[in-house]
């Protein structure tokens, strides 16, 4: 992921983002199709068609707020707001749900949004809206993450990566076709690279929440923060600041013990109706 994130940024120099994201995921659906070929159109047959269509027009909201950003603000700062999505998704239950956020869960919350308010800088003149934009991301991506997790109860890995892949091409043409401009052949390999990334990101990301607990994968997913400014300081000299290191300890905490005391939360309420 963090390789996809420098690539758009030096890609988004030569073509818009809403090109770079529909060659995205045409490609991405490209890529699919050997697998709809060989196993037949029945593979998609599904019982739960409303939750494939939420789960990828949240995905593909994510990307694109995601990419606006990071070619506005520095990539550290935009990869960290969109890792913030731990921290929303208990919003997003209550929201969703009515689920009332237990007392304890908001020490987690708290802190990781005091972190995120460190990133976002407010000044005199306001906050920057890019930075606004890519906090979008992370309300999006916790959509993802909600519906992610209840598809991979039951759905194969496939059919949910063909669906989100699918639906994703088709909000992105439109957009791509407003804002089209000639593609320069410089623009072509890391815009395949992106293509390519993202399907192995998601597919490995799908994978994950088949086989591990969300409270093992949330932290582990805070290390795509790290390589990311590894790269925007390699490649564009982008130093965080002091409060940005901050911020990134609080929204690292916040996100991870917000995700621990889901996990157990939910443990509690399985434990109480076994009994």
């Amino acid at each position: 992921m963090s390789i996809a994130a420098a690539l758009i940024k030096y890609a988004a120099t030569m073509v818009s983002i809403e090109v770079i994201v529909a060659v995205q995921y045409l490609l991405c659906t490209a890529i699919m199709l050997p697998w709809l070929a060989r196993r037949g159109v029945s593979q998609l047959k599904t019982e739960h068609f409303r939750l494939h269509v939420v789960r990828a027009l949240c995905g593909w909201a994510c990307f694109y707020a995601y990419y606006l950003a990071i070619e506005k603000i520095p990539l550290v700062d935009a990869a960290l707001l969109r890792n913030a999505a731990p921290l929303c998704v208990p919003f997003l239950v209550l929201a969703v749900y009515g689920v009332r956020i237990a007392l304890v869960r908001w020490i987690p919350l708290v802190i990781g949004m005091a972190g995120i308010a460190l990133i976002l800088k407010p000044d005199a003149s306001g906050l920057n809206g890019w930075y606004l934009v890519g906090f979008a991301s992370a309300v999006t991506l916790a959509g993802s993450i909600m519906t992610t997790r209840m598809l991979a109860l039951t759905e194969p890995t496939n059919r949910i990566l063909f669906y989100y892949f699918g639906f994703s091409a088709v909000a992105s043409v439109p957009l791509a076709l407003l804002n089209w401009q000639p593609i320069p052949a410089a623009a072509w390999p890391p815009m395949l690279l992106i293509g390519g990334s993202i399907w192995l990101t998601m597919w490995l990301y799908t994978k994950a929440y088949q086989y591990a607990k969300a409270s093992i994968i949330s932290p582990i997913s805070y290390t795509g923060v790290a390589f990311t400014g590894f790269w925007g300081w390699l490649i564009w000299q982008q130093i965080p600041d002091q409060w940005t290191y901050a911020g990134v300890l609080l929204v690292a905490v916040g996100g991870v013990g917000s995700v621990i005391l889901g996990a157990q939360e939910e443990r509690r309420k399985r434990a109480s109706h076994a009994s």
